[in-house]
């Protein structure tokens, strides 16, 4: 009698834990089921949604065509899209979200200036933005509500101030000074050429910020504003590596950065202590009364600015006109070294019109116009934000050429493509200044009156192209003036040639 009630209880502990088990395993395939379920219901919807979009790589579920993106320079695998499928606008998914790039100048000028209303918003950017700079930042605003878009106006009349059209005619005393010293730099130390750039940029944009001279490049605030700088450039590029892989996965960024090493620390905020220390310093000192900073801090309570807000106001000078006025420089070098018959016109006009006993002013800027012409093929050659800057995003569905556009996608000029179109710039590869000439052959129809596109476009155009413009051209021009820039000789006494295409 014990045995068989043992022997029962048993088989029902055992049936029991059968049963157990048999219910887990039902749950697991139910999920299982749902899952795949999901899964095909939202792969589905990304291959009708292709089917409106502009042409593209067919999208794998959930990953896109994010494991298609070259390991560098992508923006030139969308030049190579984009006439594969004789298209100026192609798609690119990142993950499950499509990306739209255009690789064409008149595209970009019908979408993003003729259209300026619908597209001056920003999609979510969770590396840059969320995680970088931060979405109250003017680069990352959204302008999709009425009060968005009336915090996005106030920061963009407060950087006008700044560096708008008609205030960088008041730098120019300073902005000629440091370039003079640029060619001093220059006439002691030429191997050091790019750090006397770096610092040039620096200190005239640290003057307008907070009223306070670089004056070599030893200082602390170059190291660290042209690391930021070369971090926000790493973290507008699309990749299939971390920490770019977090647009394709989003849920990774919930991670603590304890325990995710693929965040690279980012979320910290750095740079908001960096730049509000220095513009909090520049107000409490004598003499820098005229500073962006202090502007910034006398206009605090009327529109009820907050300390990130001027951090970022006064950080985006430097991401608006350090590191891309530097690197244009060295562009410059690199195309005077690539192309020494682009010189000589630039030497006879200078000694006609400047002659050998001073070097070149504002004064004679419209007197020199194959220098100007010099400058703008600099900015078009080799563009510093060689994908636009940061993406557009439309407030609304649009259309071009019957391709659906949707709300919120993420939407961005290649510059490189539209810069290199042949269409545009004959032998685009080569430097060749004559193409900004009136009259001239090569000059060929290009939308807007400039000829390139390098500060970007509409209501977002960079706010620093007017001084980005001004110092570039006088220290362009003093340069070309004062020396005769050559490659560098080998030890066998020949000229070390360079290679145009390794440059980024």
């Amino acid at each position: 009698m014990l045995f068989d009630q043992m022997l029962s209880s048993h088989i029902g502990r055992l049936g029991g834990g059968i049963a157990e088990q048999f219910g887990l395993w039902h749950i697991a395939i139910s999920l299982l089921t749902i899952g795949f379920i999901a899964l095909i219901v939202d792969y589905a919807y990304m291959l009708y949604m292709r089917s409106k979009l502009p042409p593209g790589p067919f999208p794998w579920p959930v990953v896109g065509n994010t494991f298609m993106l070259p390991d560098n320079k992508p923006w030139i695998w969308f030049e190579e899209l984009s006439k594969a499928y004789d298209a100026q606008l192609i798609t690119v998914w990142i993950g499950r979200n499509p990306t739209i790039w255009i690789n064409d100048a008149w595209a970009a000028s019908e979408l993003f200036e003729k259209r300026a209303g619908i597209y001056s918003s920003r999609p979510r950017m969770l590396v840059f933005a969320e995680l970088g700079a931060g979405q109250e930042n003017l680069l990352n605003m959204y302008t999709t509500t009425p009060e968005q878009r009336d915090r996005w106006r106030v920061h963009r009349k407060l950087i006008h101030y700044g560096v708008g059209i008609q205030s960088v005619r008041r730098y120019r005393t300073f902005q000629n000074n440091e370039s003079r010293l640029v060619a001093y730099d220059l006439l002691k130390a030429p191997e050091d050429y790019v750090k006397h750039f770096e610092r040039y940029a620096t200190s005239v944009v640290s003057i307008v910020a907070f009223g306070r001279r670089v004056e070599s490049w030893n200082d602390p605030i170059i190291t660290e504003v042209i690391a930021m700088m070369h971090l926000a450039a790493d973290l507008n590029v699309p990749g299939k590596k971390f920490p770019m892989l977090m647009e394709t996965f989003p849920f990774l960024a919930r991670f603590p950065n304890e325990i995710a090493p693929w965040k690279y620390g980012l979320g910290k905020k750095r740079a908001f202590h960096f730049f509000y220390a220095l513009a909090d310093e520049a107000v409490k000192k004598e003499g820098h009364e005229d500073s962006f900073a202090n502007y910034l801090f006398s206009e605090r309570p009327k529109y009820n600015l907050r300390e990130v807000e001027i951090s970022s106001l006064t950080g985006n000078l430097f991401g608006a006109g350090s590191d891309t006025s530097s690197s244009t420089l060295i562009t410059f070098i690199l195309a005077c070294c690539a192309f020494p018959e682009a010189l000589r016109p630039a030497w006879e006009e200078l000694d006609r019109v400047v002659g050998p006993h001073r070097s070149p002013s504002w004064e004679d800027e419209n007197e020199l116009p194959y220098v100007k012409a010099f400058v703008k093929e600099v900015l078009r050659w080799r563009s510093v934000a060689i994908i636009g800057g940061q993406p557009h995003a439309p407030t609304q569905d649009d259309y071009y050429k019957g391709w659906l556009i949707p709300k919120g996608a993420w939407i961005q000029g290649n510059i490189w493509a539209i810069h290199h179109n042949e269409r545009e710039f004959p032998d685009p590869d080569r430097f060749n200044p004559h193409r900004f000439l009136p009259g001239h052959p090569d000059n060929r129809p290009f939308p807007g009156e400039k000829g390139y596109m390098t500060f970007g476009w509409g209501r977002r155009v960079c706010s620093g192209q007017a001084l980005a413009e001004q110092g570039t051209w006088i220290t362009v021009a003093r340069i070309l003036w004062a020396f005769n820039i050559q490659k560098k000789m080998g030890a066998d006494g020949n000229p070390i040639e360079v290679d145009i295409f390794s440059y980024t």
